[in-house]
């Protein structure tokens, strides 16, 4: 299976501290490919130079064939790059309908003029950016939630908005930052068998960090282990699970 994303030697660093080292793997498309290490591996720094927030000190990134050094957050998201964070950078003022359309800022084509006076291609576009919020609201099971306020709504449901929010403009690549941090094991199993069906359904390549590494084995078809911002373990989970130097220092033994 070809790489939809490659990266060739990317360093990056701050005042000084390496926080990724001459890293390179690469992600085939149609896989879910996860990032673990501990915290302070690096691996937030490397999704963040992926889509464009930072930019590396050396080496480039390969995606859908297309390399570059440096890209612009909103360049990388109409080339087909989704993100959602660590914690929700969710407009928590506006319902949970308006955050998933917020997604598709960025995808508009009609003009400034068109948008305010709303004629030529803004019709049409607002009826189909509504479609789109519909069916990923549906395909997500957020329906009765539409129309609430996002800041009322329970912490596992904000963090599957940031999820609709992230793939209703269809991205090649989803980049999600720890999407379970902070829900209860069901919780977690639950958005497991989400990004599955993401995955499954709209054939989206996924690269995901967790520290959970049970959900990590058992939802990942490739895992890249990071410490120091240096590449540890690169493979399948089975590969990952009987490395000796990622079972001393990560996973200590499996049950």
């Amino acid at each position: 299976m070809s790489a939809l994303l490659e990266l060739h030697d990317v360093s990056l660093s701050f005042k000084g501290v390496r926080a990724i080292d001459a890293l390179s793997f690469s992600v085939a498309k149609g896989e879910i490919c996860a990032l673990i290490g501990p915290n302070g591996a690096g691996k937030s720094s490397l999704l963040n130079v992926i889509n464009g927030v930072y930019r590396a000190d050396s080496g480039d990134v390969v995606f859908d064939g297309r390399r570059f050094e440096a890209i612009h957050p909103q360049k990388a998201s109409r080339l087909g790059v989704g993100r959602t964070f660590q914690h929700n950078a969710l407009f928590r003022r506006l319902s949970l309908r308006e955050n998933v359309l917020a997604g598709l800022s960025r995808h508009g084509k009609a003009s400034f003029a068109e948008n305010i006076l709303r004629f030529g291609r803004d019709s049409a576009e607002r009826r189909e950016f509504h479609a789109r919020a519909e069916r990923v609201i549906a395909f997500l099971g957020l329906e009765r939630h539409a129309d609430k306020i996002v800041a009322t709504l329970p912490y596992g449901v904000q963090k599957r908005v940031d999820l609709a929010r992230a793939l209703v403009a269809d991205p090649k690549l989803l980049l999600l930052d720890e999407p379970m941090a902070g829900m209860n094991q069901d919780e977690k199993l639950e958005m497991s068998r989400v990004i599955a069906e993401v995955n499954r359904t709209f054939a989206t390549t996924v690269v995901l960090i967790e520290h959970d590494v049970g959900i990590v084995l058992s939802l990942a078809h490739h895992v890249v282990v990071l410490d120091y911002g240096r590449k540890v373990a690169d493979g399948t989970p089975e590969d990952v699970r009987n490395n000796p130097d990622v079972i001393a220092a990560y996973l200590g033994t499996v049950h």
